[in-house]
């Protein structure tokens, strides 16, 4: 009522008379564009949009809310409800929402009133039926969603009657208004449920159960009035022998109804919750759910089992968590999980694992209900394997009782597995292979207890920083002596000798335990720091492990280790805990702490290994002394550093992936200690022209490999697998191309000769004929030569072992140097603020320069792509990077030229860009370095007056903030030097992409090359092209725009626009594709300009431009037809529709002239058979007179009209009659002194030729048609300074100028052409 008597809008005529301003008018109609806008945001698809335009609109109401505006917005808001884009809906419904919930004042019975009429379900169309439906329903949860539905007793009776009749309509709403109207009576208050309930709940009971609204209804009813439901309904027991299959049926409803929501349904749950309540939870779990429903083998209701399993979590006891993780829910569940694992499968795990982490963060306090459901998860197995994953995130949730509790039970089930208390399966595809090996117990056990070993590693790994330190030892304790040790007589002092096994622990799980003890050891041995203040008085993990090892061993009557120690073994054991006794007394020190710890994980592993420590030939064997030596620090002895460094190469040069994980471990712990020639021992084994020769490397060959491969860990590198298949293929082509070289041995046909020849003195005779041989001297002649075959093929064979050997000697020191970069990397990761960092670039690009040219195999391929990344995203696009260079600002000045004139050497683009890229990570640590030596180094060179130069510019950053080592001068004058061989060098490696990552890193260093690339812009026709195109990109470059002030700017744009118009002089002259393509990139660099100026609104002198573009039109046209033309025709229009100019119409191709009134078309043209007769023809729509269109066309006089043809025949000549310009007849040329500018005809498509038909304009306005040729058009002047943009025209105009069929000629270049007067065109966007 109040909505309906709002003031509707004046009119202009009224608000005239009534008073109101002409600019009241002009606000009015600002106001209500913004508001309409409003409208427009509402319905996108972006939430913040949505919600920021509807808190608009509300805080645009709430400034007049009695206007005109609030009518229309609720008609607006109501006409959105039922849009035909089901995005929009829920927007304008929500919109509408928070509209009523703010303005209170407004009667919801009238919004649901106009809701009806404006969707009246008995009037509406067929076809807008379904649009109409949602319009209602959405307008009932708008009415909801306000808050004030359930306090209007009127509108709630009409919402509730409205949705049960849109509940009729289930092909389009399904179970929509249902839910809708239950959301509706759960929040009205009890009375007024009381009242609606005989209207909405059906008396019957197999009504109620026929649908999930309507038992869901009478649940709600149950909880809120269940008297009133008794007196309706009567007594009713929902979990009789009856009514369960109906359950099932309305729980399998709403399984389907959720299936694209993946979500439990609301009505299984409250169905959960009065079972729990009647104490029925057994049989409604027991004959609804897993008799039930997990029996119809339907997914999406054993989805809905699997979702209530996890909702269920918080809500049971123990004794009922017993009942259900033990069943054939949960059963199914890991079926589920083993059988979906292919990608587009659904997977329910994750939902699972949210289900399980909810529950246990939200019972903290109850650590046996959390260890009960993680125990029960654990137990579900798949032939003894558990289906949850070894990492699993949830226990992070688990309290320290109930952790504790966790991981006794998984050394409990690995000592004695009790496969019984497991709720085992198998899958379908696993029982229809009948394998009697698959079910014997041994290998379920084995299968468990790999899983646990490998928990038990990840919930140290997961939670080390926060478990208990006796938890942690407990763990490490325990996969320590199951992985290396046996029990002979149990013992007091050691618990884990106390621990029997129920089934043997075979040599397989002992080699899991071994690899997962590993996995343990990196975790802790890489947190250092934070165990050092963890463990018992100060010290690391690694060394309680020692101390442990060292108890069993000397426990030999009650333990011993799977592979016994020999007497050497246990003397170098011993050995290593003499030395790591003598290192405690300087554990303080760096040095001693990294040799400890080196010891220390040396030893560990000594237990995998037992070679390690007693082979004399290993440098380990080594290792005490020289840890004594260099941590007590003997004058005479190399710096610890070094030795520590050789030590680790040594180990290196083992093929073994344990040595690799020490090496690695106590490489990252010492290496901010890294001196420089503790690199250069590293960089000797890397640099190729060194490596080859060197001898005090030794690698381990094959026959090593044999000798360790009993005591070699199972996850060693595949790379050495690689490499020796490789070899192995290519030994066969090295075979054959041997026997070739044996078969043209000139010294082997030498001996042959020989021997041929002796074989024929036997005979006494020179002659030829082998018949003149006796017996004996063929045979004597067949022994020689057998001889002489088995010696060359000795021979042969001797050659090819040796060379096999070289080349495996070469795959080794290879592999070797792959190893070796694990320390490079390790370094650049962890130290990338070390200068020593700065010494690895060389190095590095020899690898990749060398690699790249020889990089054939694929041992080779793995050292290349290892080095090239290890370069390019470690170290040159690392954030941090050193900045203090102390005295080497000079050098790497020096290192910066070296670099960029070696990438303009470069035979290929690959291998320089690593080079450029190098300068420029040199350049970057130049300018973000402030050593007071560079500056100091700086001044004493200044004050000396020893530089020739003006000195070493230093760098300021953009408002004087702080000085850097870049010396401006000299980086300028190297790159300019490499600007110019690009443009100018024909086969430069260096390319674009190069020069833009320079001039977008350091502006600074662009503003100084513009100059080269502006010269370069009328330069020779390469030179120009790469010029241009380099320019175009670097101008468009906001860091580069952000170093020149507006001035110097301009000037800029100024110089480039000069030398662009010069070039712009020879356009459409182009005889070869340089030239063309010289062409293009000069347009494109034009329009570039003056996209810049438009943005920045720069004054530019344009009438030189202008002329020189409207003077090359001609030759344009003669080269319209040429092979790329149409590329630069457009961008030729483009630059001058910025300057004010449209582009013309284009003449058809293979356009022809009109035929003559004397003429007769039908008699020059064959009569087709087929045709229409003349009086089945239509007849043209010209005026039959000769007085002129509208446009100027002389109109065609009905004799001279060819016959009516059909329609595509008659769009086919239209198509052929060429454009007139000018008022004039197309086969009349114009005068030559009319700067007229032709249309032009390059070759396009019809669909491109009907695009570019529209007329010219200038200043908005449409041209008069021009006189002929001979009289002056008296011209209009110009203004000085015009906005080239959009033209403010009127609707009809346009539309009256696309209809005209006359091309005219601008009046601008008409003006242009013949007045001196200079133009000056502000390029500018157009305001909105």
């Amino acid at each position: 009522m109040g909505s309906r008597e709002l003031a509707e809008p004046l009119s202009p005529g009224e608000a005239t008379q009534s008073g109101a301003r002409p600019a009241d008018r002009h606000g009015l109609l600002k106001h209500s564009r913004e508001f309409l806008d409003f409208f427009w945001d509402i319905a996108k698809p972006e939430q913040e949009t949505r919600l920021a335009a509807t808190e608009k609109l509300l805080e645009y109401l709430r400034g007049r809310p009695k206007g005109s505006e609030m009518k229309y917005a609720l008609k607006r808001l109501i006409t959105g409800l039922g849009v035909a884009r089901e995005t929009a809906r829920p927007c304008y419904s929500l919109a509408l929402a928070q509209l009523l919930q703010s303005f209170e004042d407004l009667p919801l019975c009238s919004i649901l009133q106009q809701i009806q009429e404006k969707y009246d379900l008995c009037e509406v169309k067929k076809t807008m039926l379904r649009p109409a439906l949602f319009a209602n329903l959405f307008g009932v949860l708008a009415l909801f969603q306000s808050g004030r539905l359930v306090k209007d007793r009127e509108a709630l009776m009409k919402s509730v009657k409205l949705l049960q009749a849109l509940a009729q309509y289930q092909n389009h709403l399904q179970e929509q208004p249902g839910k809708a109207l239950l959301d509706v009576l759960s929040e009205v208050s009890v009375a007024t449920l009381q009242e609606i309930l005989p209207e909405v709940l059906k008396a019957d009971l197999n009504a109620i159960l026929s649908s999930p609204e309507q038992l869901e209804l009478f649940l709600l009813a149950q909880q809120k009035v269940p008297s009133k439901l008794k007196k309706l309904v009567g007594s009713v027991n929902l979990f009789s022998d009856e009514n369960v299959p109906r359950l099932v049926n309305v729980l399998k409803m709403a399984a389907a109804s959720v299936k694209k929501d993946r979500k439990l349904p609301a009505i299984a749950l409250d169905l959960l919750r009065l079972a729990l309540k009647e104490d029925k939870f057994p049989r409604f779990w027991k004959e609804v759910v897993e008799q039930g429903l997990l029996k119809m083998q339907f997914w999406p209701a054993s989805y809905l089992c699997f979702r209530l399993l996890g909702a269920a979590l918080p809500l049971l006891t123990k004794e009922q968590l017993q009942l259900v993780l033990r069943g054939d829910v949960i059963r199914h569940y890991g079926e589920h999980v083993c059988t979906a694992k292919l990608p587009k499968q659904f997977k329910f795990a994750p939902e699972m694992e949210n289900y399980v982490g909810t529950f246990l963060e939200g019972c903290q306090d109850d650590p046996e209900r959390q260890l009960a459901v993680l125990v029960a998860f654990s137990s579900v197995t798949n032939q003894g394997l558990p289906v949850a994953p070894t990492f699993w995130r949830v226990v992070r949730f688990l309290s320290p009782p109930a952790l504790r509790g966790y991981v006794a039970w998984l050394q409990d089930m690995f000592l004695q597995p009790d496969l019984d208390s497991l709720v085992d399966f198998s899958t379908n595809n696993q029982k229809k292979a009948q394998d009697a090996s698959l079910y014997v117990p041994e290998r379920a056990v084995f299968r468990l207890r790999k899983w646990i070993i490998f928990r038990l590693v990840s919930i140290v790994d997961s939670l080390h920083l926060e478990m208990e330190e006796a938890l942690t030892a407990q763990v490490a304790r325990f996969c320590l002596f199951h992985a290396f040790f046996v029990t002979k007589k149990p013992t007091s002092q050691i618990p884990e000798t106390k621990q029997p096994f129920s089934f043997p622990l075979e040599s397989q799980a002992r080699e899991a335990a071994s690899s997962a003890f590993f996995s343990l050891l990196q975790t802790l041995s890489t947190q250092l720091k934070q165990a050092t203040d963890q463990t018992r008085g100060g010290q690391p993990w690694t060394y309680h492990l020692v101390q442990f090892a060292d108890l069993l061993l000397n426990h030999s009557h009650n333990v011993t280790t799977v592979t016994p120690f020999s007497a050497q073994q246990r003397q170098a054991w011993d050995r290593m805990l003499q030395t790591l006794k003598e290192l405690e007394a300087h554990s303080s020190e760096a040095r001693a702490a990294a040799f400890q710890h080196l010891l220390l994980l040396v030893g560990i592993h000594h237990l995998k290994a037992c070679w390690l420590l007693w082979d004399p030939d290993h440098p380990c064997q080594a290792l005490p002394l020289l840890s004594v030596k260099a941590g007590v620090g003997y004058p005479q002895e190399p710096p610890w550093v070094e030795v520590l460094v050789e030590i680790l190469l040594a180990l290196l040069a083992q093929p073994s992936h344990l040595m690799r994980q020490v090496a690695r471990s106590v490489f990252g712990h010492i290496c901010s200690q890294l001196t420089p020639r503790a690199l250069q021992l590293i960089l000797d084994v890397l640099n190729p022209e060194t490596s080859e020769d060197e001898d005090h490397v030794v690698v381990t060959d094959d026959s090593d490999e044999r000798r360790l491969k009993g005591a070699e860990d199972k996850s060693e590198d595949g790379e050495d697998n690689r490499s020796s298949e490789s070899e192995e293929e290519s030994e066969g082509e090295e075979s054959e191309e041997e026997e070739r070289d044996g078969d043209v041995d000139q010294g082997f046909r030498e001996q042959l000769m020989t021997v041929l020849q002796a074989g024929k003195a036997l005979g006494g005779e020179d002659s030829e004929d082998e018949e003149e041989l006796g017996d004996e001297a063929m045979m004597a002649l067949d022994q020689s030569l057998a001889s002489l075959f088995a010696e060359q093929k000795l021979r042969v064979q001797a050659r090819r072992d040796e060379k096999n050997k070289l080349q495996k000697e070469k795959a080794l020191r290879r592999d070797f140097q792959i190893r070796v970069l694990d320390l490079v990397e390790v370094l650049v990761t962890k130290q990338p603020e070390n200068a020593l960092v700065l010494e690895l670039l060389e190095p590095l690009l020899s690898i990749i320069r060398r690699s790249l040219r020889s990089s054939s195999s694929k041992q080779e391929q793995d050292f290349l792509h290892k080095t090239a990344r290890i370069f390019t995203h470690h170290l040159c696009r690392a954030r941090r990077y050193c900045h203090d260079l102390g005295e080497r600002a000079e050098a790497l000045h020096a290192q910066v030229e070296r670099l960029v004139q070696q990438a303009g050497r470069q035979p290929d683009s690959a291998t320089a860009l690593y080079h450029f890229n190098a300068s420029l990570y040199l350049l970057r640590v130049l300018k973000g370095s402030t050593a007071e030596g560079c500056v100091r180094e700086t001044r004493e060179k200044q004050k000396a007056g020893t530089d020739p130069s003006p000195g070493p510019t230093l760098s300021l950053l953009k408002g004087g903030q702080a000085a850097s080592c870049l010396d401006l001068n000299l980086v300028t004058r190297v790159y300019s030097s490499a600007l110019s061989s690009f443009l100018t060098k024909r086969n430069s490696p260096l390319t674009v992409p190069m020069f833009l990552s320079l001039f977008s890193r350091h502006p600074v260093l662009c503003k100084r090359l513009l100059p080269v690339l502006v010269q370069h812009v009328t330069g020779p026709v390469r030179p120009r092209h790469q010029a241009c195109l380099l320019l175009q990109k670097a101008l468009s470059l906001r860091e580069v725009r952000s170093c020149f002030e507006d001035p110097e700017w301009k000037q800029l744009m100024g110089q480039v626009l000069a030398k662009v118009t010069e070039n712009l002089r020879v356009l459409g002259e182009a005889q070869t594709k340089a030239e063309h393509q010289q062409a293009l990139s000069s347009l494109e660099l034009l329009n570039a300009l003056f996209r810049t100026c438009k943005q920045e609104k720069l004054t530019l002198d344009l009438t030189v431009l202008l002329g020189v573009l409207q003077g090359q039109q001609q030759s344009l046209q003669q080269g319209a037809h040429s092979t790329g033309s149409s590329r630069l025709h457009d961008l030729y229009w483009q630059a001058m529709k910025t300057l004010g100019v449209q582009r013309p119409k284009l003449e058809k191709k293979g356009a022809k002239e009109v035929p003559s009134a004397t003429q007769s078309p039908i008699s020059k043209k064959r009569k087709k058979k087929g045709f229409l007769p003349e009086t089945k023809k239509r007849k043209k729509r010209k005026s039959e007179d000769g007085t002129l269109a509208e446009d100027g066309t002389p109109a065609a006089t009905g004799g001279s009209q060819p016959p009516s043809m059909g329609r595509k025949k008659r769009n086919r000549t239209k198509a052929k009659v060429p454009a007139q310009a000018n008022g004039t007849p197309a086969t009349k040329s114009p005068a030559p002194g009319t700067p007229t500018l032709s249309p032009s005809t390059a070759a396009k498509s019809p669909k491109l030729q009907k695009k570019s038909q529209k007329p010219s304009q200038v200043n908005g306005a449409p041209r008069p048609p021009v006189e002929p040729a001979g009289q002056k058009q008296p011209q209009k002047a110009l203004p000085e300074k015009g906005v080239v943009g959009k033209s403010p025209v009127s609707a009809p105009a346009r539309r009256k100028a696309r209809l005209s069929l006359v091309s005219r000629s601008p009046s601008l270049l008409q003006s242009g052409a013949k007045k001196k007067k200079t133009l000056r065109f502000t390029i500018s966007s157009p305001k909105k």
